[in-house]
C-alpha cells in the first residue's frame, strides 16, 4: 500500500472494523491496562490480530502487516475515535516490540515479536528505581557478568502491570559509574528482556492513596538472568532505551481527542450545579487554557517536539486544577467520598507521571529557552 488514496481505503476499512467490534472493547484504559482488566485486554489484542490490525508497520515475517507508520498512525486515531485501546499494552506492543525489531538477534525476534502480537508475551518496563526515577541515568540496580549470565541485585518501582507480566524490559548496571575506566552514569547500563518468573524475582503490589493499586515494586535479589536475554551491545542499554522512547511516537491525533474528551468532561461540571461567578469564572478559564493546548497540538503536527513538554507541563496542571474544581463543587460531603474525592487524590499522580513537572520545566528551559542547564551536584 502507498500514497493517499491507499490510505484512505485504510481508514475506510478501519472504521468499519470498529464500528462493528467496538461493544466488544474494553474500556479505553490508555497506554496500560490496569490489573482488573488484563483478562479483557488480552482478549481484545487477539481480537485486534486475527483482523490483521496487530503490528500494522512490522514486518509480516513476524506477524505484522508490513505497512507504514502512517498506516499505524490511522489505527491509532481511529481507535481515538471509537473509544477503544489500540493495544493491549504499551510497553509490550510499542516500548518492547520496537526495541526487538531494532536491537534483537534474529532469535530474540523470533521468540518475542509473535508471541507479544497473539497476546502470550505480556510486558512490564523494570526502569524506574526509588533513586532513579526522572534521572533514569543513575540507576543502581546492578547486573553483574558470571560466565553465561547475569546477577541481577537492585530495585524497580512504578512498574505498571508487573502482577500480570511474564515478560520485562529491564535496564541495568553492568559497569560501575567512575571505575577504572571513568564511565559515565549514562555509561555501562544494558538492556534486558527479562522473563518475570526467574527465582528471585518478588513483586508486591503498590498502594496508592486512592485506595488503588495500579503500580508495583519489584525487588531482584541474586537473579540468574542468562547472557542470551541481552538486547543490543553491552554496556550500551541507554542508547537503546533512548532510541525506542523516542522514536516510537503516538499520533498526534489521539491527543487532540483526549483533550477534547476533559473538556467536555470538564463543561459538564457545570451541569445540575448553580455556579457561582467565581466558580464559573473557574471553569471558563480552565476550558479556554484546554482549548489553548488543543490548538499548540494541531499545530504541532504529527511529529513530537519539544513543545510536547508544554504540552505535558500545562495539561497535568490543567487537569490537577480541574480535579480541585470538582472536589469544591461536591461540598465537603464530595470531598470526603466518590468521584470527586478521587479525583482529588489521584490528581498530584499527574505531576509524575510521564515525566514529572519539573523535568518538563528543565526542558522547556534548556532546550526551548535556551538558558544555562541546571546545575548538577559534584
Amino acid at each position: 500500500m502507498s500514497g493517499d488514496s491507499d490510505l484512505h481505503e485504510f481508514q475506510a476499512e478501519v472504521r468499519h472494523w470498529l464500528t462493528s467490534h467496538h461493544t466488544s472493547a474494553p474500556r479505553d484504559y490508555g497506554a496500560i491496562c490496569p490489573p482488573d482488566l488484563i483478562d479483557q485486554g488480552v482478549e481484545w489484542q487477539r481480537k485486534i490480530r486475527d483482523a490483521g490490525f496487530a503490528g500494522i508497520h512490522w514486518p509480516t515475517e513476524w506477524g505484522g502487516r508490513g505497512l507504514s507508520v502512517e498506516h499505524n498512525g490511522i489505527w491509532l486515531l481511529e481507535c481515538a475515535r471509537a473509544g477503544v485501546p489500540p493495544v493491549l499494552n504499551m510497553v509490550g506492543l510499542v516500548l518492547t516490540g520496537g526495541a526487538v525489531l531494532r536491537y534483537g538477534t534474529p532469535e530474540q525476534q523470533a521468540q518475542h515479536l509473535r508471541a507479544t502480537l497473539d497476546a502470550d508475551h505480556v510486558w512490564c518496563q523494570l526502569f524506574s528505581e526509588p533513586g532513579a526515577g526522572s534521572d533514569l541515568g543513575s540507576l543502581a540496580t546492578r547486573a553483574e557478568l558470571d560466565g553465561d549470565r547475569f546477577i541481577v541485585n537492585g530495585q524497580k518501582v512504578w512498574c505498571s502491570g508487573g502482577r500480570y507480566s511474564n515478560w520485562g524490559i529491564l535496564m541495568a548496571r553492568t559497569r560501575p559509574i567512575g571505575g577504572d575506566d571513568g564511565a559515565k552514569k549514562h555509561d555501562g547500563i544494558s538492556f534486558f528482556l527479562c522473563p518475570m518468573d526467574l527465582p528471585g524475582i518478588e513483586i508486591r503490589p503498590l498502594k496508592q492513596m486512592t485506595g488503588e493499586a495500579e503500580f508495583d515494586e519489584v525487588f531482584f535479589t541474586d537473579v540468574e538472568l542468562p547472557a542470551e536475554h541481552l538486547l543490543g551491545p553491552l554496556h550500551g542499554g541507554w542508547g537503546v532505551g533512548m532510541a525506542v522512547l523516542t522514536s516510537e511516537r503516538g499520533h498526534i491525533g489521539t491527543a487532540v481527542i483526549s483533550l477534547e474528551r476533559r473538556l467536555d468532561q470538564m463543561m459538564r461540571l457545570s451541569a445540575g450545579t448553580d455556579l457561582t461567578p467565581t466558580e464559573r469564572q473557574q471553569l471558563m478559564q480552565l476550558v479556554a487554557t484546554g482549548n489553548a493546548y488543543k490548538a499548540m497540538a494541531q499545530r504541532q503536527g504529527p511529529v513530537a517536539s519539544t513543545a510536547a513538554s508544554l504540552m505535558k507541563l500545562g495539561i497535568t496542571q490543567m487537569t490537577f486544577d480541574a480535579a480541585m474544581l470538582r472536589g469544591d463543587l461536591g461540598g465537603a460531603m464530595g470531598q470526603l467520598d466518590g468521584a470527586g474525592a478521587s479525583g482529588m487524590l489521584a490528581a498530584p499522580g499527574g505531576r509524575i507521571a510521564g515525566g514529572t513537572s519539573q523535568v518538563q520545566r528543565n526542558i522547556i528551559g534548556e532546550r526551548l529557552l535556551g538558558l544555562p542547564r541546571e546545575p548538577r551536584p559534584t
